[in-house]
C-alpha cells in the first residue's frame, strides 16, 4: 500500500457503518455497530457519538482498550484499527461533533447528560484487499 493514510482514509469516508470492540468485565470481547464517525483526523484519531448510559461507556471507562472496523463490501476490503478509548463529556467535545438532529437521541439538546463522546485513538492496524492483509503503524 503506498499511501495508508489516502487508501484508507478513502475506505473510512465511504463506510456507513463502524463496528467497535470492547473488553467486558469478564475479559470477553464485545461487538457493536456504531455511525460512522463524526469526525476524524487522517486515520489516528476518531470522534463518534454515543448514549453515557450505553455499555460499552461502562467499559471503556474501566478498560480503554478498543478496536473499530471498516469495511468496504462492494470491494471487498476492509480495516482494523486498534488503540485506546476516551470518554469525553465536557462541552467542548459534545459542541465539537454535535449534529442538527441529534435531538432525536438526547432529547434535552448537546448538554443531555445521556450524550456523550467517544474519541478513539488508533495505534496500528491491519488492512486486507485483494486476497492478502498488511499490517502498519499509526
Amino acid at each position: 500500500m503506498r499511501n495508508p493514510e489516502q487508501t484508507i482514509g478513502n475506505l473510512i469516508d465511504k463506510s456507513k457503518l463502524t463496528i467497535i470492540s470492547y473488553i467486558d468485565d469478564e475479559g470477553f470481547p464485545i461487538s457493536k455497530a456504531m455511525l460512522s464517525p463524526r469526525e476524524r483526523e487522517g486515520i489516528k484519531t476518531f470522534w463518534f457519538s454515543t448514549n453515557t448510559s450505553s455499555n460499552k461507556v461502562k467499559y471503556f471507562r474501566e478498560n480503554a482498550k478498543a478496536s473499530i472496523y471498516f469495511v468496504d463490501r462492494r470491494f471487498f476490503r476492509g480495516v482494523s484499527l486498534v488503540g485506546i478509548v476516551e470518554v469525553l463529556e465536557t462541552p467542548e467535545a459534545k459542541k465539537k461533533i454535535w449534529q442538527e438532529g441529534d435531538t432525536m437521541y438526547y432529547k434535552q439538546g448537546v448538554m443531555d447528560s445521556d450524550y456523550c463522546v467517544l474519541k478513539f485513538t488508533a495505534k496500528q492496524g491491519r488492512y486486507y484487499s485483494n486476497f492478502k492483509s498488511e499490517d502498519f503503524n499509526v
